[in-house]
């Protein structure tokens, strides 16, 4: 199968690029994190409100796990990365690559974070997220496209696809 997953911090534009993506490779193009809402019947916050953020991993990986796709841009929720049977499951599909934006930008852009739907403990803020996630990202990207501050998304795109062809 020859798929794309995009992983990535909260706030990195998986979702915005994989759009963009998948209309210029000619692919389908599916989140995950909508997936995770409907299959739950309810927005991820309040999954994890009602849920606990254990609840909400359980059902990350379950869907993540279970995702079947050919020709498709997959954007995946930021904390994918802390399943390893999803992200194994995920590696088979296709091309992961990981949407790598500095903590400066991602701090800037996120800017909702107690009310987005980002899994994480209470206690923690988004720069420790983004500390325990970054190897993570690493560690299963096969391609990494760093983004500045600077980059609009049409550029991300346009450098995704010279990358990917």
């Amino acid at each position: 199968m020859s798929n794309i997953i995009l992983i990535g911090m909260p706030g990195s534009g998986k979702s915005t690029v994989g759009v963009l993506l998948a209309k210029a490779l000619g692919y389908l193009f599916e989140d995950v994190d909508l997936r995770i809402s409907r299959r739950a019947g309810k927005p991820l916050q309040k999954i994890l409100d009602e849920d606990g953020l254990l609840g909400f991993l359980r059902l990350e990986e379950e869907v993540g796990s279970a995702v079947q796709a050919d020709r498709t841009v997959i954007a995946t929720g930021g904390s994918m990365v802390l399943s390893e049977r999803a992200m194994a499951h995920l590696k088979t599909l296709g091309k992961v690559v990981f949407i790598d934006v500095p903590f400066p930008e991602i701090k800037r852009r996120v800017t909702n974070i107690r009310t987005r739907g980002i899994a994480f403990h209470k206690n923690e803020t988004l720069e420790d997220v983004y500390r325990e996630r970054l190897p993570l990202y690493e560690k299963y990207a096969d391609v990494t496209i760093r983004v500045g501050g600077g980059d609009s998304i049409e550029d991300t795109v346009d450098k995704l696809t010279l990358m990917l062809n």
